[in-house]
């Protein structure tokens, strides 16, 4: 259960329309008037979406509070460079940078695109953090990567933050297991209140066998949410991401239901929600009443 002191934030992610020129400084500039704690995107390498970390470098210069973040694939990215333009970032943005490593959709296509067409995604993902925070506490790296070989190599560029924290998606054993390894917290997708609980139960025990702890306030979920009935094609990629197909604890559709999963994962330790509206294509021009829309659902609860 969520402790009365942990703090309660909430995040939102951006309809492709809002991404687009003069409409994502307005969308930015609403998001800090309604009061959401940060942005946050997620990188589709083949998706129609640009690069989360041109968006974010954009945001920065246009917003002095909200937080900057973004579900990030790693793979593809020198670790070198992904490292350099992490730090430059968190430095640009004032340390409001928040970032979640994860492995991408995994489909043929963009694994061969990404040149990661073998080879376990989730233990490389590991490796490129391992290597990032060793850039970022002043370490000279020998290493080599995908192609890549660092001699001796350095940076001289430090996050703002210290230390620049990564978090890690996935609900898997193989993933629940990678956070409490190596992660410094857990943004989940796509899963019911039973089961986040039993996630972060899970990653608190397994770190404790790893003689280390993630901190209790570093666990969210991204929340798919519609105003009403949500398109079909949505609802189908998110069924198709469940053994069960089952979405009724999933998708919240409706302010009331927001607010009952929202404190449904709270009863379970969660406490950092991204909100996605699932409608946001079909309603291109209607970002402002979607942001006016989930405020007033759950800003109340933010602490």
């Amino acid at each position: 259960m969520a402790r009365p002191t942990m703090k309660i934030r909430f995040a939102v992610t951006p309809p492709a329309a809002a991404l687009a020129g003069d409409a994502f400084a307005d969308y930015l500039a609403h998001c800090e008037h309604l009061g959401f704690d940060t942005l946050w995107l997620s990188d589709i390498p083949l998706g129609p979406g640009g690069d989360p970390l041109v968006s974010l470098a954009c945001a920065a210069g246009c917003t002095r509070r909200l937080k900057l973040g973004a579900n990030l694939v790693p793979l593809g990215r020198n670790p070198w460079w992904l490292a350099k333009q992490l730090a430059q970032l968190d430095q640009l943005s004032g340390g409001r940078l928040l970032l979640s490593f994860v492995p991408g959709l995994g489909s043929p296509p963009e694994r061969a695109a990404l040149g990661y067409t073998r080879g376990d995604r989730g233990r490389a993902i590991e490796t490129v953090m391992d290597l990032c925070r060793r850039w970022w506490a002043g370490e000279a790296v020998t290493a080599e990567f995908e192609g890549a070989r660092f001699d001796g190599v350095t940076l001289d560029l430090r996050p703002r933050q210290a230390p620049l924290e990564v978090w890690l998606g996935g609900k898997g054993p193989l993933a629940l297991a990678r956070v409490a390894r190596a992660g410094d917290g857990w943004l989940t997708a796509a899963v019911t209140p039973a089961e986040a609980t039993a996630g972060r139960r899970s990653i608190e025990q397994q770190a404790v066998a790893c003689g280390r702890a993630v901190d209790p306030e570093h666990f969210g979920i991204s929340i798919p949410v519609s105003r009403d009935t949500p398109p079909p094609a949505a609802l189908a990629a998110l069924k198709a991401r469940r053994d069960d197909g089952d979405l009724s604890q999933v998708v919240a559709t409706g302010r009331e239901a927001l607010r009952a999963l929202v404190r449904a994962h709270l009863d379970g330790g969660l406490s950092k929600f991204v909100l996605r509206p699932l409608n946001a294509l079909e309603r291109r021009a209607d970002w402002r009443t979607d942001l006016e829309w989930m405020a007033d659902s759950v800003l109340d609860l933010q602490r």
